[in-house]
């Protein structure tokens, strides 16, 4: 019989008789029908050919079960070192748990570091890279990336164009995290539909940020056929907003979005409790962030991403405090990036990572993750909280 059909018939009767898969798939062989093969062979006259056959097998399982190598990018130098730490630790982490190998680099948050890890990865010959923090490090690997087929989840960058133009440029990064006009997006669909049927305010402290929130959501407003009672811009880090809630408060206003900084919207709704203006302000993720001297009012609304840590598997949580490591930042999606990192490789069966990335379900520590065309999330991660007195807690119905 030619080697060829002798080979074919190997492939054909090799197979575990549990998991019916394939010998070697996965790394994990059933040899228990070896006597069987030599029997069906039998007939064969050269010994050497099934031995040769055999080996032939043997060769290809160990490629299969060679250990999937991901690359980590991540700022371990310079000004955003303690994030590019956060990544580091939460990768090594799921790397321990899932049995993959990591190669770190530190992109610098540089366009160089980014472009030097991109050929470091290459020279490697990872299979797939997660991180990156910085916008000028990952446009400046991705085209050296992409010309390896070398797919990219990225947790950290938020610029819209990095997926916006993947039909131009072909890049195959995806997006662990929000995109740069996620959030004023969440707060113009969650604000439109839970205030139909109040008398709300727009406000906004004059800045970038503030403006684009604010006009967001007014356009967004009166798409939904709704008129605010009141629109105008704030002089931010005043000691007190009492003209602007006596304004407010004659306009009839009794929920308030302000476009702006937490500790503005902490003294408004100081302000407003002191006058029994009975208002209910919103903001969006910079209340995040610990308000100075005066805490937040009773009520106030947040529309942010949840803290992982309060959404994470706690066998997960419960690693990372053997480890003695603080689930904070950045460490709960780079542990995630490396789950979706390995459940991607393992379905892959040889096609481009990108073809398993896109369209696909992966259950990671965060929850399930799917990835859309552009290689974006399905789903936004804003959620809508209310600061019970001491900390935001989720919005019941929400």
């Amino acid at each position: 019989m030619p080697q060829a059909k002798c080979l074919a018939h190997i492939a054909k009767f090799a197979c575990c008789t549990k998991a019916g898969q394939p010998l070697g798939l996965g790394g994990s062989w059933c040899l228990r029908d070896v006597a069987g093969l030599e029997e069906h062979f039998g007939r064969m006259r050269s010994r050497a050919t099934i031995s040769a056959a055999l080996a032939w097998l043997l060769l290809a399982g160990a490629a299969n079960a060679q250990t999937l190598t991901i690359g980590v990018a991540a700022p371990l130098s310079g000004p955003s070192a303690i994030l590019g730490k956060q990544v580091e630790a939460g990768a090594g982490l799921a790397a321990e748990a899932n049995g993959v190998e990591l190669k770190t680099v530190d992109d610098a948050c540089t366009a160089d570091g980014g472009a030097a890890a991109a050929r470091d990865f290459v020279a490697a010959k990872v299979n797939i890279v997660v991180g990156f923090l910085c916008t000028d490090a990952i446009e400046a690997a991705m085209p050296i990336l992409r010309d390896a087929n070398i797919a990219v989840i990225t947790v950290g960058v938020r610029t819209e164009s990095l997926t916006d133009r993947r039909a131009k440029t072909g890049w195959p990064v995806y997006r662990l995290g929000p995109r740069g006009d996620d959030e004023r997006n969440a707060v113009a669909s969650t604000l439109t539909h839970l205030w139909q049927n109040e008398l709300f305010a727009i406000i906004d402290d004059g800045t970038i940020y503030g403006r684009e929130m604010a006009e967001t959501f007014r356009a967004a407003a009166e798409q939904a056929a709704l008129k605010p009672v009141f629109v105008d811009t704030f002089r931010p880090q005043l000691d007190n907003q009492i003209g602007l809630i006596g304004r407010l408060k004659k306009a009839g206003a009794t929920h308030v979005f302000a476009g702006g900084d937490g500790d503005d919207i902490a003294i408004m709704g100081r302000d407003a409790a002191q006058l029994q203006a009975g208002i209910v302000f919103a903001g969006g993720e910079n209340l995040r962030t610990p308000p100075g001297d005066v805490p937040y009012a009773t009520g106030t609304l947040m529309i942010a991403p949840p803290e992982w840590a309060d959404v994470a598997d706690p066998k997960v949580l419960e690693s990372f405090a053997a480890q003695k490591i603080v689930p904070d930042g950045y460490t709960v999606p780079a542990y995630a990036a490396i789950e979706i990192a390995k459940s991607a490789a393992a379905l892959s069966s040889g096609m481009p990572l990108t073809e398993v990335l896109t369209g696909h379900d992966f259950t990671t520590a965060i929850g399930p993750i799917r990835f859309d065309a552009k290689g974006d999330l399905s789903q936004s991660p804003y959620r809508v909280f209310r600061f019970d007195g001491t900390r935001f807690v989720p919005l019941e119905g929400n």
